[in-house]
């Protein structure tokens, strides 16, 4: 049975047996990545920045004889993000290919022709069995990044704390968890729109004015994600020169995931990039002890970042690939094979 779903009236059954499902997933194709908690999960699946929408659906297997609902099998939902549609499917390992996660990526891709969407796209990961899938649908991949995994049982932490001040003269470090103070918020802005020390990806827009900044950290926050960030600030002027994020999700918050990390052009050199990281994760390691891991994805022609990351202790671990496919032209593929 597949019927549309609102996370957000969903019953707590629903939601455990998805959570299940999501694990399944995990355990089959990301065996190292620890799995989810049910803390903040319906949040995680339900908020949204202002101006996007997210429309989901689950297949659900029938009641059991003595009427317990039957177990959430797969989960489907479309992020409508200005002029795309970002997907993200799960279909528990013990189901597929019986055609499920076709007939999921068929209802998302109806309902964002329906809505005048020209463009999908979704995160695949490299070496799991959803590579083959959306290649199989007619999906080209755009864009790749490596994923690489600190766990922090192996940081040389005295080496850290003197990378951590190995900065320029003319530059302090300052720590704010939970977002940026808000007399800073206009220069982190412009230090966010100014240049990336990753390319850009569609499919995880960045925030660029202050107000979108603002909405950001307020969405980040309803979803029971919690920022830190670490700044560099130009004492002369009180600019941001450099800054980088990393957010601790109450749904796996062993593995903490790394954000933008930018360095503004004219203030490169002066060792920034590094400084600010390693402030990160010794400021990390007081404020939230229970984290043993951190996921950072960087473009592989990055050289400079993926320099720094392997400095810090940072290993590879496998391809994070942006896929995407015309809406039309992929309706019209689902609708005439089998």
């Amino acid at each position: 049975m597949v019927r549309e779903w609102d996370p957000r009236t969903a019953s707590s059954a629903e939601i455990a047996s998805l959570l299940d499902t999501l694990n399944a997933v995990l355990a089959a194709d990301l065996p190292q990545d620890p799995p989810w908690r049910e803390s903040s999960l319906r949040e995680y699946l339900s908020e949204v920045m202002p101006g996007e929408r997210r429309i989901s659906w689950v297949a659900q297997a029938e009641p059991a004889a003595n009427g317990t609902p039957g177990q959430i099998l797969g989960h489907v939902h479309v992020l409508l993000l200005g002029d795309i549609g970002v997907l993200e499917v799960l279909v528990h390992p013990a189901v597929r290919r019986t055609g499920l996660g076709r007939t999921l990526v068929k209802l998302a891709a109806r309902r964002l022709r329906d809505e005048g969407f020209q463009s999908i796209g979704v995160e695949v990961v490299g070496d799991t069995p959803a590579v083959a899938f959306y290649e199989s649908l007619g999906f080209s991949r755009e864009y790749v990044e490596t994923r690489s995994v600190l766990d922090l049982n192996t940081v040389d932490w005295p080496a850290l704390a003197e990378m951590a001040t190995g900065i320029g003269a003319g530059y302090h470090l300052e720590f704010c968890p939970g977002g940026p103070p808000d007399d800073l918020i206009d220069t982190y802005a412009r230090t966010k729109a100014e240049v990336r020390d990753v390319d850009d990806s569609e499919l995880r827009p960045s925030s660029y004015d202050p107000q979108r900044l603002r909405d950001s950290l307020d969405t980040l926050h309803r979803r029971g994600m919690k920022p830190y960030i670490v700044l560099a600030l130009h004492e002369q002027t009180g600019e941001v020169a450099g800054l980088t994020e990393v957010v601790v999700p109450a749904q796996h918050p062993t593995r903490a995931d790394q954000y933008d990390t930018i360095v503004v052009q004219d203030h490169r050199g002066y060792g920034i990039d590094r400084a600010i990281k390693a402030r990160m994760l010794l400021e990390l390691r007081a404020a939230e002890p229970a984290l043993s891991e951190v996921q950072t994805w960087n473009a592989q022609a990055n050289e400079a970042m993926l320099k720094v990351n392997a400095e810090l202790g940072y290993r590879p671990d496998r391809e994070w690939c942006e896929y995407g496919a015309d809406v039309a032209e992929l309706v019209h593929r689902l609708d005439t094979t089998h």
